[in-house]
């Protein structure tokens, strides 16, 4: 039986692993299953932002860190597996029925996508027929065939005849050379159109573009503050152009009533507040905090007194503070 393609190679397990956490516990707090785990860490099953983020959070590292690059020992895992597979499937005719019905797609000019809607099948069940990786069941032959509109017998006698002139020799090599590639978070390597690579790559650029990193988190009556890429979250505001949105997580209680428990406010280091405006304001020169450095922050509302010195209003306990750095805050979100 054909074995379930790696769609996505990552560094989950070595992570986990390194953190000294079971897989029963990444289940348990990702609120996935042991069985979904499982397939995610062996690079079978895809994920989607949310759960990608999530994943990410709770084994405190980064995003890039998930996807692996030529140089990482699951690298070499991950082609010797994709190599071992595409020999176990030669020896099937898996990969000879699998070209053949990529050259008579071809043939009649239809996409991989055209060809599965065609068949009746999802796009990653008809694109793993077509690379060897998967069997054709009884039931699926006949709509496989009439989508190109041959019967079955002319659709496996144009295979057979395909195989016997040579025509497939160079398509099959073709694919044995894709396991060459691994991922590079950003951009597939060589530019070779491997399933996985361009999942992981687009995943990889999407989720990135849509987040924000945490610099701040409640400790006591103050709020740690570090620049850090550790913990990001999903900004609902739009990034584009926007380099110096970041998220706080609020200490609620030295505000009183004006933001909610479990919320979370956003920043604009390149927004400079105005009386009025509620601010994080950093005990440090924001600019020149270095990456991982801590300082101390506080959310307190912009306020000017007599003399026109501006200073940050923190309800409770009544405060004043004059920190260093002030940005404005331009969002609070509910978790």
């Amino acid at each position: 039986m054909a074995q379930e393609e790696i769609i996505f190679p990552n560094n989950i397990r070595n992570i986990r692993l390194a953190n000294g956490m079971k897989m029963t516990e990444l289940s348990r707090r990702a609120k996935l299953s042991l069985s979904a785990v499982s397939k995610i860490e062996k690079g079978v099953r895809r994920l989607n932002q949310k759960q990608l983020l999530n994943i990410c959070n709770i084994l405190g590292c980064k995003l890039s860190d998930i996807f692996i690059r030529e140089s990482d020992e699951v690298a070499d895992v991950w082609q010797n597996e994709i190599k071992r597979r595409l020999t176990d499937n030669e020896g099937s005719g898996l990969k000879i029925f699998g070209s053949g019905l990529r050259k008579i797609r071809q043939k009649a000019g239809k996409t991989i996508a055209q060809a599965a809607k065609d068949a009746g099948m999802t796009l990653s069940v008809y694109h793993k027929i077509e690379v060897g990786q998967r069997e054709v069941y009884e039931k699926e032959i006949e709509p496989l065939a009439k989508s190109f509109k041959h019967s079955v017998a002319t659709m496996f006698d144009e295979v057979a005849k395909l195989y016997k002139s040579g025509d497939l020799n160079k398509q099959i090599n073709k694919v044995k050379e894709r396991v060459k590639s691994v991922l590079i978070p950003g951009s597939p390597l060589s530019g070779i159109d491997l399933p996985g690579s361009l999942y992981g790559a687009k995943l990889y650029d999407s989720a990135r573009k849509k987040l924000a990193p945490v610099f701040g988190t409640p400790n006591g009556k103050n709020i740690s503050f570090k620049k850090s890429d550790k913990t990001m979250i999903v900004s609902p505001i739009s990034l584009e152009g926007r380099k110096g949105i970041y998220a706080v997580i609020p200490n609620t209680k030295r505000l009183g009533s004006t933001i909610p428990e479990k919320s979370y406010i956003f920043a604009d280091s390149e927004k400079k507040p105005v009386v009025g405006d509620m601010a994080v304001f950093v005990d440090a020169d924001f600019e020149k905090l270095g990456f991982d450095s801590s300082a101390n922050a506080q959310i307190a509302i912009v306020r000017e007194d007599s003399k026109g010195n501006v200073y940050g209003q923190v309800l409770s306990p009544d405060e004043k503070i004059t920190y260093k750095t002030m940005h404005k805050v331009v969002m609070i979100v509910m978790e």
